[in-house]
């Protein structure tokens, strides 16, 4: 175990020493097991996981725990790339795995788990979930939002024969043969060099549906009452402890509550668990919730939850009644835990999101280094890509996953001078690399602030507006020359001596041909953008409004996002009703902001789907707070024509209307190459990255700028 020497005082509890059972650990830290698709067809481990866990060994952590894997695969298994512990073949992997890890000083538990009515492997091979009751039917909304697209990759639910799920309940055998694929799984943990097992106990999975007053409706010893329902776990915890000995460390995730579940689990159920589990030699609580799996929101509740620090008092109740560790888990700020830490509410802080955008978070916060941390914006494109079989991904850290090429920052044995123009997240992202890797690079913004189509973006949701502040800083420490207010002409990029240019200038917006779109009341995208960011009016908006603009904007309050956010909520220079025209990811994201400042918003979306371009849960959260504001959201309309009232339409073949004092047309964004191609003529080399190449935003903009940026 590493004692470190030099330790921030503001994170003195984080990273003192730790200990489960027998086990020491450097700090408080622990990665969370989240599900990755990065296993191989088999079950076995890819070189591309063992990076992936690698380098948040190497960033810190003090315990990974290994994503949920399969005690009996492929039976039991919740997603197609899910990694197994069935068989010895597996051990040639695992043993990489944990030797890789404690090279950097991190242990690593394994997280063992069977899927039971979340087993969707089981279903896609025409095999019974195994279940303690047969479950309700319930008629759920998850898929009301998606595309059809992302249906067709949600879950394979059918199965082979087109049906669906079917279940059955567990009979003695079934129970006797689950325990034996715990012990099973243990034994090659053990074998493997894992230093400690997790039971997955939580999220629907089949140890959860034991425990869940909803979900077990039995009638025998497994069933009924608090011991009864928790007899399956302690008999395995009982069972591995006779192979594997009683020293070696034992955690058990649990869920404290079951949101949007009619009798489902609450903290009482969970306290009285934990005491069960202590007795029965469980080392550490994990201490999660779970919400109706049926229920798109409910995501966002639990397991992810939205909520910072929403499950700290979960926690705190359980730690209140037992003397073994306790883990607290569920969007916890660093600040927040080292208070809780040290008031003993619990022991150890277990971090997912955070550790996907920055695999460096822990070395960074002991080393006093707080504001060089990749932040999370919480976007839920790395869960999302779960939900239709994709591998995880980052929105911010396009490493992540990639360890071995994006995540390799080598110096250049070529060094160029590169201009970049723009200075939105692709912009900032690719002369940051560029620059690390020993290019010399000139930023060219055509603003006076870095931050691009960002910034709205972070006005409609704040954690956006993260990154921006986190490449600023990073390209301040870096030998990167920025210039504001610079307009990028092909004649100014000719004559500036650069070997190379990219172009991160963003979408090109032009609103298509609407009957009454140069309406005064008309705005597209970049009208309403420079009305709040550059105090560009544009002669569409009254004398008022007018000048109320360009006193923010002559003040600086326009320049500081937050600022302008809180301002916002009191002035707004739109009227009360607005009609967005467009529902992909721009029109949705101004309606919630729109929505939150009082106005009464009609969105209309042309095509089938809304949010398409938000990843699957933000899509769910966005589309469930917009309903809870009473914006109206109509899709499959043809859009007639803009008049001083409103917008006229037509909606199933009925001619429609949408009162509106204001019109913005979230239309229209196309990649931009008119810049590029007169370049190139010219004999420069030149590369497009983000919008201005692919409608991609933020995690589109990142991923390309570091593609390149790693290539040059």
């Amino acid at each position: 175990m590493i004692k470190y020497k030099n330790i921030d005082p503001a994170y003195e509890q984080m990273f003192s020493a730790g200990s489960i059972a027998g086990l020491s650990l450097r700090n408080r830290i622990v990665m969370a097991a989240m599900g990755s698709e990065f296993a191989e067809d088999d079950g076995s481990l890819s070189e591309r996981a063992i990076a992936y866990y690698e380098a948040r060994a190497a960033g810190g952590v003090g315990l990974i725990i290994l994503e949920t894997s399969a005690v009996s695969w492929p039976k039991g298994a919740t997603m197609p790339n899910m990694v197994g512990f069935s068989s010895d073949q597996y051990l040639v992997g695992l043993k990489a795995l944990t030797s890789r890890v404690h090279a950097h000083g991190a242990a690593i538990a394994a997280q063992l788990n069977h899927g039971g009515k979340v087993a969707q492997e089981d279903t896609a091979e025409g095999r019974p979930m195994l279940v303690p009751s047969k479950p309700a039917r319930r008629r759920g909304d998850m898929l009301e939002s998606l595309t059809a697209w992302e249906i067709s990759n949600f879950v394979r639910a059918a199965g082979p024969d087109g049906k669906g799920p079917s279940y059955k309940e567990m009979d003695q055998r079934d129970i006797d043969w689950v325990i034996a694929s715990f012990v099973s799984a243990s034994r090659r943990a053990v074998t493997a060099g894992f230093d400690a097992i997790e039971l997955h106990a939580g999220h629907g999975y089949l140890i959860a549906s034991f425990l869940s007053p909803y979900s077990n409706r039995r009638e025998d010893r497994y069933g009924g009452s608090v011991e009864n329902r928790a007899r399956l776990l302690v008999e395995i915890i009982a069972a591995i402890k006779q192979e594997v000995g009683n020293d070696f460390p034992i955690i058990c995730r649990l869920d404290a509550h079951e949101y949007r579940v009619d009798g489902g689990g609450r903290i009482e159920d969970s306290v009285a668990v934990a005491r069960l589990l202590q007795e029965a030699g469980c080392h550490a609580i994990d201490v999660s919730a779970y919400a109706d799996n049926s229920s798109a929101i409910g995501f966002t509740e639990a397991p992810l939850v939205h909520e910072p620090g929403g499950f700290i008092p979960f926690a705190k109740a359980i730690k209140a009644v037992l003397s073994i560790p306790v883990i607290a888990v569920g969007r916890i700020e660093p600040d927040v835990a080292e208070r809780h830490i040290k008031s003993g509410s619990f022991d150890f802080l277990a971090m997912g999101r955070k550790l996907l955008a920055d695999p460096d978070l822990p070395n960074k916060l002991r080393d006093g280094a707080k504001d060089s941390i990749r932040p999370c914006i919480y976007c839920y494109v790395c869960v999302s890509q779960i939900f239709i079989n994709q591998a995880l991904c980052c929105a911010v850290n396009p490493a992540t996953g990639h360890e071995s090429d994006l995540g390799q920052l080598s110096l250049t044995h070529q060094p160029r001078d590169i201009v970049v123009v723009g200075g939105g997240p692709a912009g900032m992202e690719a002369a940051r690399v560029l620059a690390a890797r020993g290019h010399k690079v000139r930023l060219w913004e055509r603003d006076d602030v870095l931050g691009g189509t960002a910034r709205v973006a972070a006005l409609a949701y704040e954690p956006n507006g993260r990154l921006i502040p986190y490449l600023s800083k990073e390209l301040d420490a870096l030998p990167v020359t920025i210039e504001f207010a610079r307009n990028a002409s092909a004649d100014d990029l000719l004559r500036s001596g650069a070997d190379t240019v990219i172009l991160a200038t963003g979408a090109r917006r032009k609103a298509p041909e609407i009957l009454g779109k140069s309406l005064s009341h008309v705005l597209d995208g970049e009208e309403l953008r420079d009305m709040l960011f550059a105090g560009e009016a544009n002669g569409k908006l009254n004398w008022h409004q007018r000048v109320m603009i360009k006193l923010s904007h002559l003040f600086g309050l326009s320049r500081n996002i937050d600022t302008l956010r809180m301002l916002s909520h009191w002035y707004m220079p739109l009227g009360k009703r607005v009609c967005i025209l467009g529902g992909g990811l721009v029109g949705l994201e101004v309606a919630e902001l729109l929505a939150e400042r009082g106005r009464k918003v009609t969105v209309l979306e042309e095509g089938a789907d809304l949010g398409a371009e938000l990843s699957i849960v933000r899509r769910w959260r966005v589309l469930h707070q917009l309903k809870n504001h009473s914006v109206e959201l109509q899709r499959n309309v043809t859009i007639k024509k803009i008049t001083e009232a409103g917008v006229k339409y037509v909606l199933n073949d009925n001619d429609e209307f949408a009162p509106a004092d204001n019109v913005i047309i979230a239309l229209g964004a196309k990649p931009d190459t008119q810049l590029s191609e007169l370049l190139a003529s010219g004999g420069l080399e030149v590369h497009r990255i983000g919008d201005c190449a692919e409608i991609g935003y933020i995690e589109g903009a990142m991923r390309s700028a570091r593609e390149l940026a790693v290539s040059l």
